[in-house]
């Protein structure tokens, strides 16, 4: 295990998740936000940041989804995995923890104005702070892992389209954090009324423990049928997984290939 990888994953997480489910946590209890918009701009800007945190100490994957992706696409070697994949666990769970010890008075104020009895049906309410739920009632269980697979899908396909070298219309690499940050805003302000918008299963696993282990217990969970998992975990991995194989079997062979068919640019007689 390299230090640098640990401490890179681990911090970039770490600063994506305070800021996004701090955000998230904000508009639950004072509403200061109130806009899907607003709140998925925020997570933008935390992955942004992240970024250039980072990356200069480790690919900057942030997201197990990502490392999967680029693990099976040969972009990283397999032996890398378990560290990034622990380190961006861990990240999480640490900003669970933060955002628990910034906001736990104010979470307490507000089950109290509320009536809100911790691990009750109703508690989901500030569940919502650390970990996704999606509503069961208006959305079916194969729906939300649809949601997330190809919401994760959009985010790994197009950070595979902003970063590899076969395409020529990528940004530059000082400006390629910006862009995938803002990659994560469109999709959570496309997925989140259906999901949450998790796209990333460390950012979910991590903070829901924290809210497990201080008294939401089973109200920390999004259903009976494992949607913790299927949903939030599972999905988005293999919609990541998909996306890399897409871009790599199908858009990079086409991206490298000269073509004499090509007529952009070129003057009709």
């Amino acid at each position: 295990m390299k230090l640098r990888d640990f401490v890179g994953e681990f911090s970039g997480t770490f600063l994506l998740v305070l800021f996004g489910c701090g955000a998230v946590a904000v508009d639950t209890l004072f509403g200061a936000h109130m806009s899907l918009a607003l709140i998925a701009l925020f997570w933008g800007i935390g992955v942004t940041l992240s970024i250039y945190l980072t990356r200069h100490l480790c690919c900057a994957h942030l997201n197990p989804a990502v490392t999967m992706a680029m693990a099976c696409s040969g972009r990283m070697a397999w032996k890398k995995v378990p560290t990034y994949l622990v380190a961006q666990f861990l990240g999480a769970f640490a900003a669970g923890w933060i955002i628990y010890l910034l906001f736990f008075t104010s979470i307490r104020d507000f089950e109290t104005t509320h009536a809100i009895v911790r691990g009750t049906e109703a508690s989901v309410k500030t569940g919502r702070m650390f970990g996704e739920y999606y509503p069961t009632a208006t959305v079916p269980f194969w729906l939300a892992c649809f949601a997330e697979g190809f919401g994760t899908f959009l985010l790994v396909f197009l950070i595979f389209a902003l970063t590899e070298g076969c395409n020529v219309g990528r940004p530059s690499s000082d400006s390629a954090p910006l862009w995938i940050g803002l990659t994560v805003s469109s999709v959570i302000c496309l997925v989140a009324p259906l999901t949450q918008a998790g796209l990333n299963p460390a950012r979910d696993f991590g903070p829901r423990v924290v809210a497990m282990i201080m008294g939401w217990g089973k109200a920390a969970q999004p259903d009976s049928c494992g949607g913790a998992f299927w949903v939030y975990i599972l999905a988005p991995i293999i919609g990541g997984i998909v996306a890399s194989i897409l871009f790599t079997k199908l858009y990079e062979p086409l991206m490298n290939r000269q073509s004499s068919d090509c007529c952009c640019g070129k003057k009709k007689d």
